[in-house]
């Protein structure tokens, strides 16, 4: 089974996102700056958002068994709706790190310390 060969089916969903998903870990151990880190939780989560409409897709159902399959894309709209909430908090802490310590450095945090 070779997947440069075959038409484009769930496997090569699963390929793309797992990629993305490995990216993004990279990414949020890597980078020192705070929007690399959102950057990479961002490409986390889209990489799962495809293995969920992947799996969810027509392609998986057997023996004639009547889904709409629309619960992979349910998942993530909710996955989306949370990104975009997150995002929001997210992008807001990182603001006003930087009014109070003029850098975004996420080893500087260590300051927020009580």
């Amino acid at each position: 089974m070779n997947l440069l060969t075959e038409p484009v089916g769930v496997a090569h969903f699963m390929v793309v996102g797992a990629i993305m998903f490995a990216c993004g870990v990279v990414c949020m151990a890597v980078k020192r700056n705070a929007l690399g880190v959102l950057m990479g939780i961002e490409l986390v989560l889209n990489g799962a958002n495809i293995n969920f409409v992947a799996l969810g897709s027509k392609f998986l159902q057997k023996d004639g068994a009547f889904s709409l399959g629309l619960d992979g894309q349910f998942i993530a709209l909710f996955v989306i709706v949370l990104a975009a909430a997150e995002a929001a908090v997210a992008l807001a802490i990182t603001l006003n790190f930087y009014n109070n310590h003029s850098t975004v450095d996420v080893d500087r945090a260590n300051e927020l310390k009580g």
